[in-house]
């Protein structure tokens, strides 16, 4: 069993003592760094210690602690419950008298009746990077993940691409180098693991979302896309092994400490059957909704998303081939506005009818264009906050 059930599951025999009565010892991570990671409060406090920037959120385990903290950050906020799988239970605030329901809602869906009460960054960039550490502190990382909708979708349903496409190399390394300080304060930690950032557009600053002390979907997907085979060298690392002793798999000649490269784009686009479901609600948020995804590769971006379109066997021929455009610019531009499972298809239609890109990069569709056409300070939004240990937080930075 493996996943964020496994990882629950853990957690829960190590409280009942089962572990010790029968003397098991788990390997590759232990309990103490599998609640750093599935804590909010702990990851909260791990990441600003070590001097990064998380946006400001407060733990509630009641509704009156639920309440207070919406009063002290102000909407729009995100709601993210403590050791849930796939989102289950998160969602989107924009309006005070939407808070209560969403809530309860989120308390209930947590085992331990927990929820993150956090600022939203909206329209912001999300990327996912897959990395792999040793016993003796070495960390490999795999693959940058970049996802094409912004935050505020859950990451199994959106479209991502990998090598990342709009990273410059300063905001890479950057990145590279926070998730290796993260990974590395886990603890005892061996095997597989992806770190989530969230970017700011206008300046590049990074913000921390969460890490995942597991081999997950995307770690399937990263290892399909580089021919780096993730769970199989994880498995070793978690037995022992470091990485400069393991032989990588591609060449033969050099061990698994060597970074793969790529010279091809991956897409994974996610899969729905909301027509399986009627009355379903076909918006997509914090929770995921897709059943299953497909890979395509392509020497282009563009090639590997048509690629993708066309796999998806969803009676359409590709994005664009099949003359099943939609003509309105209204129902168009609302349809972007509210992001569907046929968002990537909307993006195309308001391209095609000549609507300025800068008007579609504004809607929750799509980042992969994105160009800032205000400075901070034009949008008449207000600032949000960072806490960063140690110094000041930035006041340019905007959601």
């Amino acid at each position: 069993m493996g996943g964020q059930t496994a990882l629950n599951l853990a957690i829960e025999c190590e409280k009942l003592g089962i572990w010790e009565q029968y003397g098991v010892r788990m390997i590759g991570v232990d309990t103490a760094a599998i609640e750093t990671t599935e804590n909010r409060e702990a990851f909260k406090k791990l990441v600003v210690d070590l001097g990064l920037d998380v946006a400001p959120s407060f733990i509630a385990n009641s509704y009156l602690e639920g309440k207070e903290a919406a009063q002290k950050i102000g909407f729009p906020l995100v709601i993210r419950p403590s050791y849930t799988l796939g989102g289950t239970g998160g969602g989107f605030v924009m309006r005070d008298e939407d808070f209560d329901e969403a809530l309860k809602h989120g308390l209930n869906a947590s085992p331990t009746h927990e929820v993150l009460v956090e600022k939203a960054v909206l329209g912001w960039k999300e990327f996912e990077l897959e990395l792999l550490r040793d016993s003796i502190d070495n960390v490999v990382i795999i693959c940058t993940v970049e996802n094409l909708d912004p935050m505020g979708i859950h990451t199994g349903d959106s479209i991502t691409v990998a090598p990342a496409m709009t990273l410059s190399d300063t905001a890479y390394q950057d990145m590279r180098n926070q998730a290796i300080k993260i990974m590395r304060a886990l603890g005892n930690f061996a095997g597989g693991c992806n770190v989530q950032f969230a970017q700011n557009p206008e300046n590049e600053q990074l913000i921390a979302i969460e890490v995942n002390p597991r081999v997950s979907r995307s770690s399937a997907l990263a290892s399909k896309a580089t021919g780096y085979p993730i769970a199989k060298i994880a498995a070793k690392l978690a037995i022992g092994y470091t990485l400069d002793e393991l032989k990588n798999q591609i060449t033969k000649t050099t061990s698994a400490y060597f970074e793969p490269t790529l010279d091809y784009v991956i897409v994974k686009m996610p899969r729905w059957n909301f027509d399986k479901f009627h009355g379903a609600d076909h918006r997509l948020g914090l929770q995921m909704k897709s059943v299953g995804e497909v890979m395509a590769i392509g020497r282009t971006f563009n090639e590997a998303l048509q690629k993708a379109c066309q796999s998806q066997e969803n009676n359409r021929t590709g994005l664009g081939a099949d003359r099943k455009e939609w003509l309105r610019t209204d129902d168009i531009m609302e349809r972007l506005e509210k992001v569907s499972d046929d968002r990537i298809y909307r993006v195309k239609d308001a391209l095609r009818l000549g609507i300025p890109s800068k008007s579609v990069q504004k809607s929750p569709a799509s980042t992969l264009v994105h160009q800032p056409d205000q400075r901070p300070g034009e949008t008449g939004r207000p600032p949000v906050e960072f806490q960063r240990a140690g110094r000041p937080a930035p006041r340019i930075l905007w959601d």
